[in-house]
């Protein structure tokens, strides 16, 4: 699960600060604003390490996909369970997912963010190609937002690829991995995602 870690800390690096304002409908500037405000904030010393978690929390339940995230990461044994089972994996993988995503504060804060251009793959797809430039020198990352567009005033964050891998298409070769190790029970996964979150 350590992949699904490093796909949440990046998203750290995006909602750690970042005010619930209403951002942009048009995916590149929605992607710009948001990274933009959070790296801007990013060195406030107003708000309290419980303070923060929640604001994490509300940010990223308003901007990521989680559910989708979450159905695309069980595969195909989302189609072949039943829908109770469905139902509690989603409810885990959530807390799963914001507990993963408040578990460490990083900050990012001497780091430069560019937009370098949207591509509209479909009606309801986007990609917008940006980077990130580090102040200590260190190498840029390219990372590639896909972002869902079928509700053309919300849009919402899907997945990332950084220089060229797809985090979510890693992580759900990770859960592939422990179903597979498991008899393909969703139960057991399910456990562990609980486990994770309330520990």
């Amino acid at each position: 699960m350590k992949k699904l870690i490093n796909f949440f800390l990046i998203l750290i690096f995006l909602f750690k600060f970042s005010s619930l304002a209403a951002y942009s409908s048009d995916p590149k500037n929605f992607v710009y604003e948001l990274v933009s405000e959070a790296i801007e904030k990013l060195s406030s010393t107003s708000l309290s390490k419980e303070e923060k978690v929640q604001f994490i929390e509300e940010v990223a339940l308003g901007n990521v996909d989680i559910k989708a995230l979450g159905l695309y990461t069980l595969g195909e044994l989302r189609k072949s369970s039943g829908k109770q089972e469905v139902k509690n994996y989603q409810q885990a993988f959530e807390k799963y997912f914001l507990k993963s995503l408040t578990s460490r504060l990083t900050d990012y804060s001497s780091s430069k963010f560019e937009v370098i251009e949207a591509e509209q793959k479909s009606s309801n797809y986007t990609i917008i190609k940006t980077k990130i430039l580090p102040d200590d020198g260190g190498p840029e990352i390219k990372i590639d937002w896909r972002v869902y567009t079928k509700n053309p005033d919300k849009p919402l964050i899907r997945d990332l690829i950084v220089e060229g891998l797809s985090l979510a298409r890693t992580q759900k070769e990770e859960f592939a991995s422990i179903l597979n190790s498991n008899n393909n029970d969703i139960k057991i996964l399910t456990k562990k995602l609980e486990d994770f979150a309330n520990n």
